[in-house]
């Protein structure tokens, strides 16, 4: 991916194997991760850096010139086929693609955390690896969270009507998210909600009613899984306004 294919304001720099795209007031910061292997190696190496648990571990970092708070996401396969699979992606890999739909989404009034690079990397002939570095969401608790018996039912009630409202705004910008769930979904401190994982959303779907029911339908599978397995709070009802 180039710096043309991510739009305006973005640039291409690379060093050993590893190539980024990152936004051009972030080229410092790429540069000077880069000069402690890939993107995800130089945040692990990073003093302070916080692992925050997923489909692996991500590490919430400052950015060594700018300061910018941010994550490092390290792209890995789910599914049944995921130990077999692991980080190998066939080119261009999922990373340029989320930088994309991340742009598109807030560029539709959709909250979603701003992509500042990403970065890909050769391995093994024609495979790659990738990795993806957005702005954090200060404070940022998932819905899951909210679920939990010891929170307040106010704060709960208010992590779902956030959530709803997300929900709505994919759905206007005709965003269908393959795997929205109770884990992708950031309730920030000031109360709104923020989608993560945007690699697994598609647009272009000619029916706006298949579009809207696959994404409340996810999210409920999800809420239910949560109750069922692992005793969280949840009240059908939450999703009343969407049905």
């Amino acid at each position: 991916m180039t710096e043309e294919g991510a739009g305006v304001g973005y640039r291409q720099v690379s060093a050993g194997r590893c190539k980024v795209v990152t936004r051009g007031n972030h080229a410092d910061d790429a540069w000077a991760l880069l000069r402690h292997g890939t993107l995800y190696e130089a945040a692990a190496r990073i003093p302070g850096a916080r692992s925050l648990q997923g489909r692996g571990v991500s590490y919430a970092i400052a950015l060594p010139v700018s300061g910018v708070q941010a994550v490092v996401r390290h792209n890995r396969h789910g599914g049944l086929l995921a130990p077999l699979t692991g980080d190998l992606f066939l080119p261009p890999t999922r990373a340029p693609y989320e930088l994309l739909v991340a742009r598109q989404l807030a560029a539709a009034g959709v909250k979603t955390p701003d992509v500042l690079m990403i970065g890909v990397s050769p391995v093994l002939g024609i495979f790659r690896r990738s990795d993806v570095v957005t702005r954090e969401i200060i404070g940022g608790r998932d819905l899951a969270t909210f679920m939990q018996g010891s929170e307040p039912l106010e704060s709960r009630r208010a992590a779902w009507a956030a959530a709803r409202a997300l929900v709505a705004s994919l759905n206007a910008a005709g965003a269908r998210h393959h795997d929205l769930n109770v884990k992708n979904i950031l309730i920030a401190l000031d109360g709104a909600a923020w989608v993560l994982d945007v690699d697994r959303v598609a647009f272009g779907e000619p029916n706006a009613s298949a579009i809207r029911s696959g994404n409340v339908e996810r999210l409920r599978r999800s809420a239910r899984k949560w109750r069922d397995e692992r005793g969280a709070e949840f009240d059908e009802s939450e999703f009343s306004a969407l049905d």
